[in-house]
């Protein structure tokens, strides 16, 4: 079995994995690498199989070394860290490769894997990210939105009268309450940025049909309504990194 993390700001993304597949998942606070608990915590998730293997992913810097220690500690091993240079299944064309965010690259392997050349993901976490692989197989880029609960909490904050608002499906797009209001915005809101960013890609890339895969929170709320999204796969990330891992081995 193979354990793979992806080390957010706020949670860390743990999976289990075989050689076809991710085959459980769960998620932990980031924070507890720095304040204790973690070890606990995937050691209780990795249960008594036998971990062959570690690999992780990292927006964290101060957590990757935690991390690292505990993979050689627990079960002697090395964790392999996904980076620009040990990145398998995709190429870079990109200017300045270690800025881009290791997630974002777990992301574009899955997705080149799963559905081809060219594609693009959207993650809506903290930020929505649009993460772009070319026709050649190469990634080349991106755009950063603000995330969806971001931009309702900024609302929230800096607002009197706005309140802060669970993300959820609405009907009308006429809003007969503050709350109503806000959620139209966000929520069908939302929608048009995405449609009209993809629109955007696929006329810079010179393409009539992209596959766009979702992943992250509120992935699937969003392409719920939004036919430009081809699929929604939660585990993109987790899987990508089990990708990498397969081409080392």
């Amino acid at each position: 079995m193979i354990l793979l993390f992806d080390i957010g700001n706020t949670h860390t993304h743990l999976g289990l994995a075989d050689d076809r597949r991710v085959l459980k998942q769960t998620d932990i606070s980031t924070l507890t690498w720095v304040g204790g608990g973690a070890a606990a915590l995937v050691k209780n998730f990795a249960g008594k199989n036998k971990i062959a293997g570690a690999i992780l992913c990292s927006v964290v810097p101060r957590a990757t070394p935690l991390v690292k220690k505990f993979v050689r500690v627990t079960w002697k091993l090395d964790a392999l860290e996904l980076n620009p240079t040990t990145i398998r299944g995709v190429g870079i064309d990109y200017p300045k490769p270690d800025s881009i965010g290791p997630d974002r690259l777990a992301n574009a392997v899955a997705a080149k894997s799963h559905f081809g050349a060219p594609v693009v993901v959207v993650d809506f976490g903290t930020a929505v990210t649009f993460d772009v692989v070319d026709a050649s197989g190469n990634y080349v880029g991106g755009i950063i939105a603000p995330g969806l609960a971001a931009m309702t909490d900024y609302l929230h904050e800096k607002t009197a009268l706005l309140p802060k608002i669970k993300i959820r499906e609405v009907k009308s797009a006429v809003g007969k309450s503050t709350e109503h209001a806000m959620l139209v915005g966000a929520v069908q809101g939302y929608r048009g940025l995405v449609r009209e960013l993809i629109g955007e890609l696929k006329r810079e890339l010179r393409v009539k049909k992209l596959p766009v895969v979702a992943t992250g929170g509120y992935a699937k709320l969003i392409a719920a309504k939004l036919p430009e999204i081809s699929a929604v796969a939660p585990d993109l990330t987790l899987e990508g990194l089990r990708l990498v891992w397969q081409s080392k081995v």
